[in-house]
């Protein structure tokens, strides 16, 4: 899943139980979309995570900036809600690409989950 967003807020950097720092945050996304003809508004607030190597690129962005996120859905640990888990970053994205994003490369900042079509 691809998601274009603001960064609204960013909790303080912690480290898992295995040792891994990791960065709870909350994402912003608002874009116009054509359904079934009409075009219609979308926005959402999301809460996400950032779990070892991206909570640097995730702790250097500023509030309120533009970043293409990559990454999955998941039940919250309680299983209430849902969180977003980035497994990749792109600072400065305006907006989502047309076309899926490419298949990460073994030098990008990842995990092993893969990019699919953008929301």
């Amino acid at each position: 899943m691809v998601l274009s967003a603001q960064l609204l807020e960013r909790g303080a950097e912690r480290y898992t139980p295995a040792g891994l720092p990791a960065i709870d945050c909350k994402l912003m996304h608002a874009s116009t979309v054509t359904e079934d003809g009409s075009p219609r508004q979308v926005s959402l607030e999301i809460k996400a995570l950032a779990i070892g190597a991206l909570s640097r690129p995730l702790g250097a962005l500023a509030l309120g900036s533009s970043a293409l996120f990559a990454g999955f859905l998941a039940t919250t640990r309680n299983g209430r809600g849902m969180l977003f888990h980035i497994t990749e970053l792109t600072p400065d994205a305006v907006e989502c690409p047309s076309e899926p994003i490419p298949e990460p490369t073994p030098s990008s900042v990842s995990t092993t989950q893969t990019a699919s079509t953008p929301i």
